[in-house]
C-alpha cells in the first residue's frame, strides 16, 4: 500500500510538469474544495532512543481514510485543513520487539500557493502547522504515555480537473512530529516521528 500510494502521488505531481496548460474551470476566489481519499503515514526510520539513550524506538506506518477542506481566498491562495480517521502505529523497541501501539490524529492547517489556477493540471505548494494528539497508547511494559505535538508542515500537490467541479488530487507532505515519552509516570526520553505523508483522492469544487 505504501509503495503504491507513493508511486501514484509522485506520478500525479510529475504530471504538472508534463501536461500543457489547457482551458478548464478555474479555482476562483471564494471557492470551497472538498477532498476525500486515502493517506499513508510513514515515520522516518530512526525515531530516537529512550531510557538514557539505551533503547532505540521504531514507530510503524499506518494508512487511513482522510479528508480536507480548502477555502480559496484568491485564485492562487488557498487555506486547507486536513483531517483523517485515527491512525494506529505499532511501537517496537530495539532488542524487545513490539512493545505496544498508539493512535493519533494529525489535523494540519496549511497556506497554499496554486501556480496555474486556470489550467487542467493545477500544481501547488503549501506550508503550515500541525497539531498531533496521541491517545489509546498501550504497552506491555506498563503505563506508556506520548505527549501531544506541535510542528511545521510542508506540502507539494496537484489537482487534475475532470470537469467543471470534479478533480483528482494527490499530495506529499513532510510533518514535524515529536513527542515526550513517559513510562509509569517517569520521563524516559523523546521520539521524533517526522513522517512522510502521501495522499491520493478525489475532490469537488463548490
Amino acid at each position: 500500500m505504501q509503495a503504491k500510494l507513493c508511486r501514484v502521488s509522485v506520478t500525479a505531481l510529475a504530471a504538472a510538469t508534463v501536461f500543457a496548460a489547457a482551458p478548464a474551470a478555474a479555482h476562483e476566489a471564494g471557492d470551497w474544495l472538498v477532498k476525500v481519499g486515502v493517506t499513508h503515514i510513514k515515520p522516518k526510520s530512526d525515531n530516537g532512543k529512550v531510557i538514557d539513550d539505551s533503547v532505540g524506538i521504531d514507530v510503524g506506518s499506518s494508512t487511513r481514510p482522510s479528508f480536507s477542506l480548502t477555502y480559496m481566498a484568491t485564485k492562487n491562495v488557498g487555506v486547507e485543513l486536513l483531517g483523517a480517521f485515527p491512525f494506529k502505529h505499532d511501537i517496537d523497541a530495539a532488542g524487545l520487539g513490539n512493545i505496544g501501539s498508539t493512535r493519533h490524529l494529525p489535523p494540519t492547517l496549511s497556506l497554499q500557493w496554486h501556480f496555474l489556477p486556470d489550467s487542467k493540471v493545477q500544481p501547488y505548494v503549501g506550508v503550515g502547522v500541525n497539531y498531533t494528539t496521541f491517545f489509546r497508547t498501550r504497552s506491555v511494559l506498563g503505563d506508556l504515555h506520548l505527549s501531544d505535538s506541535w510542528g511545521l508542515a510542508a506540502q507539494a500537490g496537484v489537482d487534475i480537473k475532470l470537469d467543471k467541479n470534479w478533480f483528482m488530487s494527490a499530495d506529499i507532505r513532510y510533518i514535524d512530529i515529536k513527542s515526550k515519552v513517559r513510562l509509569n509516570g517517569e520521563h524516559i526520553g523523546k521520539v521524533r516521528i517526522d513522517p512522510l505523508v502521501a495522499t491520493v483522492g478525489i475532490g469537488y469544487r463548490f
